[in-house]
């Protein structure tokens, strides 16, 4: 790996040979619109929205796609560069339904965000939606492929980073949408609702059912935890509003064990979390009926009943089952009591079954 100069809006950038134009940019702090790019996934420059100009070449180059060079000199805002971003964008708004009052990805919408970037207040095209019918056959993904802006980023975060190859490009021309494979429903096809391709799409094509009419982007606070399903340690995001969970995301900036994937368990199974059923008070058995209880009342007759066992048949005797719906910090402190306490490793957890 070697370096080269070159110079970006007037300033002088130093930066490895492997970058693009776009990494230099970021790099000396320098803003480029994208759309199509992702940091995690497979370059693809299909949107053309982070067009430059580089002089010494005839037409505007993809700065995500273009290699950095020894003295080249790029212009980042142009008016020309300018122009063709703003016929992208309008392009893109005229040809599917981005109504954003009744959008759920309104306020936290890239495609909202470059049409307000670049100043647009009128379309010069007629809007023409598509017309497709929303996909609800399954309770975790709404997909509206009105929304869908054709940028590639959920075809490659599923065959690429999840490697699940459910979803591609499909027909030609003004025809082509993102289709499962035969164009099922997500319903029906063989997607394990991973969410990955939730988590990279800029528009609303790709939501969350469980959090439509929760809660506004805006409203969210998030908090970063641990995924409590398995030993891995995801790291993600609770997104609560009025002290609900509404939903679960995760950011690839965290870094390891997972850099913004999760599984289907830990993106979209919270909802027990606030479940009318979930146990809120310790429930005892008497006369084949269960009775409410004090947590001294419970865990006294927990004590004796495991002290009787143990001294009767031994530690050997007494097994835990821990739950992956308890926090990490619960679930070793249960294995704790279990080996240190009671003497036994007969200790197993749900999500290893």
């Amino acid at each position: 790996m070697s370096l080269v100069k070159l110079t970006i809006d007037g300033k002088e950038v130093t930066t490895s040979s492997n970058n693009t134009i776009l990494m230099a940019a970021r790099q000396a702090k320098i803003h480029i619109p994208t759309l199509c790019y992702h940091p995690r996934l497979p370059v693809s420059g299909a949107c053309r929205v982070c067009v430059v100009e580089v002089e010494g070449r005839p037409a505007l180059v993809a700065s995500c796609a273009m290699p950095v060079a020894e003295g080249m000199v790029v212009h980042t805002r142009t008016e020309r560069v300018m122009r063709a971003r703003k016929l992208v964008v309008d392009l893109l708004l005229s040809s599917g339904d981005h109504n954003c009052l009744l959008c759920q990805s309104n306020g936290s919408c890239e495609l909202q965000d470059l049409a307000y970037e670049l100043g647009i207040e009128t379309l010069r095209f007629p809007v023409e939606s598509p017309g497709y019918p929303k996909d609800t056959s399954n309770a975790m993904i709404e997909r509206d492929l009105n929304k869908c802006i054709l940028c590639g980023r959920c075809v490659r975060a599923c065959n690429e980073v999840q490697v699940n190859e459910v979803i591609d490009f499909g027909y030609r021309g003004g025809k082509s949408k993102i289709v499962t494979a035969w164009d099922l429903p997500y319903g029906e096809s063989e997607c394990v609702f991973c969410g990955e391709c939730v988590s990279v799409c800029p528009t609303g094509a790709l939501t969350e059912r469980q959090a439509k009419f929760k809660a506004r982007p805006w409203k969210l606070e998030k908090v970063r935890t641990t995924c409590p399903y398995c030993g891995v340690g995801c790291q993600l995001e609770l997104n609560v509003a009025e002290g609900q969970v509404v939903k679960v995301t995760s950011d690839y900036r965290y870094g390891p064990p997972n850099f913004g994937s999760l599984c289907v368990k830990g993106r979209f199974g919270y909802d027990f979390i606030h479940h009318p059923e979930r146990l809120k008070t310790p429930l005892i058995r008497d006369n084949d009926s269960f009775r409410e209880a004090s947590w001294d009342e419970a865990l006294g007759l927990v004590a004796e009943r495991l002290s009787e066992i143990k001294t009767r048949y031994g530690s050997d005797a007494l097994g835990g089952l821990a739950s992956a719906r308890c926090t990490n910090e619960e679930n070793y402190l249960f294995q704790k009591f279990f080996r240190a306490v009671l003497g036994t490793n007969n200790v197993d957890h749900c999500a290893r079954l």
